[in-house]
């Protein structure tokens, strides 16, 4: 959570700095390059720690042999797909009742 909430306020200081930039009349494309390093410098200056949770987030999410993430649902089907007999035949085209 701490990643998307870091994106967002990112992403939401970009959207002002280039509604506030295109205003001033910099042109679009220089308005939204504008925006963006402005946004990364706020948020990298003003926003340490929250920086610093969304980076250990994703450090714990893609190193190695880290646990996949899984909701309640997909172990239910999990657990419903490993109690099936794999000689079973399933006929996927007929519709349910």
């Amino acid at each position: 959570m701490p990643f998307l909430k870091f994106t967002a306020l990112r992403l939401g200081f970009v959207a002002v700095f280039f509604v506030i930039c295109y205003s001033l009349g910099l042109g679009a494309i220089f308005s939204v390059i504008a925006a963006a390093i402005m946004a990364w410098c706020v948020t990298y200056l003003f926003f340490r720690s929250l920086r610093n949770e969304a980076a250990s987030t994703l450090q714990r999410r893609f190193r190695d042999g880290a646990p996949p993430v899984r909701t309640a649902s997909e172990l239910r089907d999990a657990d419903a797909e490993d109690s099936l007999d794999p000689n079973t035949p399933v006929n996927s085209d007929r519709r349910r009742p």
